[in-house]
């Protein structure tokens, strides 16, 4: 297994059944987008190992079912979002506070350019793991866990509901719905692996609700009304899903109701989703902690 590198750790493939003569061609295979010579010369700083923590060669022949372990690179990654802020830290817990824009993990495009990377860098914690996750173009209260001793009784409390989240929304003001009022719905990817959706009315066996979400109006601006959120589950893109349902879309979302575009980031017109505060008693210390965001969303 690889140590984590100037805060990435290493990413995890799994060699299936297959005819690739050696290692490498299996790699050039199933990543089309990195040439022979990179993984040649990932090989030769022994940055591509065995499920046995051994050095790839080249020339090594290919034997199925192991793993590898690698160091993802993205030379060309440029930074766009601004720097987190930390709320609050301790032997236990890093709290930072996430700009718009800044992905939470490496995935995809983004590996140097996300809030547990650079945070790693920041502090000189290598084992620094997110404990939850919010959208990259959601901003607010981010959890981490600095002990890998620790992160379990962290995430038991995610998994068992013991977290009070809160948010807050910006979107259309519609004077016909009454607040507070509850969604519960049951969430399935859509065709598009961007969205999610509800699962429409009128199934003769409807799967039952797996999304719920209290939703307060806090105050009205013109057209347009800032919302409290509490969702009680934590589906993916739950909140952005439950407000466009309702006809309430959140201002500046490029995915709901209508997916845009990609590349369309503005920072004068961001997802106006704010993950405001958490809270929970700490498993370890007994503590009750609670963490706020100091950004607030604009009109």
């Amino acid at each position: 297994m690889l140590p984590v590198c100037n805060g990435v750790g290493p990413s995890c493939v799994s060699l299936p059944a297959g005819a690739w003569p050696r290692v490498i061609d299996f790699l050039v295979a199933r990543f089309p987008a990195i040439p022979e010579t990179e993984w040649v010369a990932r090989m030769a700083c022994g940055n591509v190992v065995d499920d046995h923590g051994n050095r790839v060669a080249p020339t090594q022949a290919y034997r199925p079912h192991g793993k590898l372990y690698y160091y993802r690179s993205l030379p060309q990654e440029s930074p766009k979002a601004p720097e987190a802020s930390i709320l609050f830290e301790d032997e236990l817990l890093v709290v930072a506070d996430k700009p718009h824009f800044l992905p939470v993990t490496p995935a995809g495009k983004y590996l140097q350019e996300t809030l547990l990377v650079r945070l790693r860098r920041k502090l000189a914690i290598d084992t620094l793991a997110p404990l939850h996750r919010i959208d990259r173009e959601t901003a607010g209260v981010v959890l981490f866990a600095k002990q890998a001793s620790a992160r379990k009784h962290y995430s038991a409390l995610f998994a068992e509901r013991a977290v009070d989240k809160t948010y807050q929304a910006i979107a259309p003001w519609r004077a016909e719905l009454r607040f507070p009022l509850v969604r519960h719905s049951t969430l399935v990817s859509a065709d598009n692996f961007m969205q999610m959706r509800e699962v429409v009315d009128g199934m003769q066996s409807p799967p039952a609700p797996n999304a719920h979400t209290t939703i307060e109006l806090l105050h009205t601006e013109g057209a347009l009304a800032r919302y409290r959120l509490k969702p009680l589950t934590g589906k993916r893109h739950q909140l952005r899903v439950h407000m466009a349902a309702l006809g309430l879309p959140i201002l500046g979302d490029r995915i709901y109701p209508e997916l845009q575009p990609e590349g369309g980031d503005d920072p004068a017109n961001p997802l106006r989703l704010l993950a405001e505060s958490i809270a929970f008693c700490d498993p370890i210390t007994g503590a009750e902690r609670r963490f706020s965001s100091r950004q607030t969303l604009n009109f």
